[in-house]
């Protein structure tokens, strides 16, 4: 699961939105809040897209999108 309020936080701090993110993913709005909600699954290779658009660092990758979901 990706860390949400992390890359939500890192959006807004940016200035970009969800419209500029679909954008740069190639995906549908709708589909990129889902991923970004854990609603749908994120793949590697989207991942890594959105990591470049956000300039999250290599060794910062981990921090935003594994984290331990507890109940």
């Amino acid at each position: 699961m990706i860390n949400t309020n992390k890359i939500k936080g890192r959006i807004v701090e940016l200035g970009m939105t969800y419209k500029d993110v679909a954008a740069e993913l190639e995906l549908a709005l709708p589909t990129v809040s889902q991923k970004i909600n854990n609603v749908r699954p994120m793949y590697l290779d989207e991942a890594e897209k959105l990591a470049r658009l956000l300039k999250i660092k290599p060794e910062d990758f981990a921090i935003y999108f594994f984290t331990n979901y507890v109940a």
